[in-house]
């Protein structure tokens, strides 16, 4: 079974929205974690209870029906430093693919063995992420010092392209690996 762990406080709404189709499409097991709710992943987390149940309607009974559950599921952490973050940490493990903006955190998961792709279509290794984590360093100096501003890219149809073939990628190197 794929599994998947989201980083839901960072994950912009596009791209939310292409996970949770994929997810629901394959029934994947995945987590996403975050310090509050998000509405679009409980309106799937429900339509997926349905969808599962659907294939047993002539089966089972009612009640033998309700309690086939999500394999999606949303983990609400306390608000708080890393609380998210270690989390994600805590409950993944490899085979599974995780979604997030994080250097810190890719760096961690990527020690666990998990593929790690950020919200804008980059796959996260061992060989880059050394780069990156350096890189995060010396722009947080900069803006200490007034010297950069930070400047994010927009996130314009190139990048969701983008994200969405590293996200189907490393889902086609999951499911060959199963």
């Amino acid at each position: 079974m794929v599994r998947l762990f989201i980083d839901a406080d960072s994950l912009p709404s596009r791209q939310s929205d292409i996970v949770l189709r994929r997810i629901l499409n394959k029934e994947y097991e995945a987590w996403f974690v975050a310090d509050r709710s998000v509405p679009s992943v409980l309106r799937a987390i429900e339509e997926d209870k349905k969808r599962r149940r659907a294939k047993f309607r002539d089966t089972l009974t009612r009640e033998e029906a309700r309690k086939i559950g999500s394999g999606i599921h949303m983990v609400v952490v306390e608000s708080g430093s890393n609380s998210a973050d270690d989390r994600i940490v805590e409950i993944s493990s490899a085979p599974a693919l995780a979604i997030t903006h994080d250097i810190p955190l890719s760096e961690r998961l990527i020690e666990k063995g998990l593929i790690v792709i950020d919200d804008r279509g980059n796959t996260l290794t061992k060989e880059n992420i050394r780069a990156r984590m350096s890189e995060r360093e010396n722009n947080a100096r900069f803006r200490e010092m007034g010297f950069f501003e930070d400047r994010s890219k927009r996130f314009d149809e190139k990048i969701i392209r983008e994200f969405s073939a590293a996200f189907d990628k490393a889902l086609n190197i999951l499911e060959k690996n199963q």
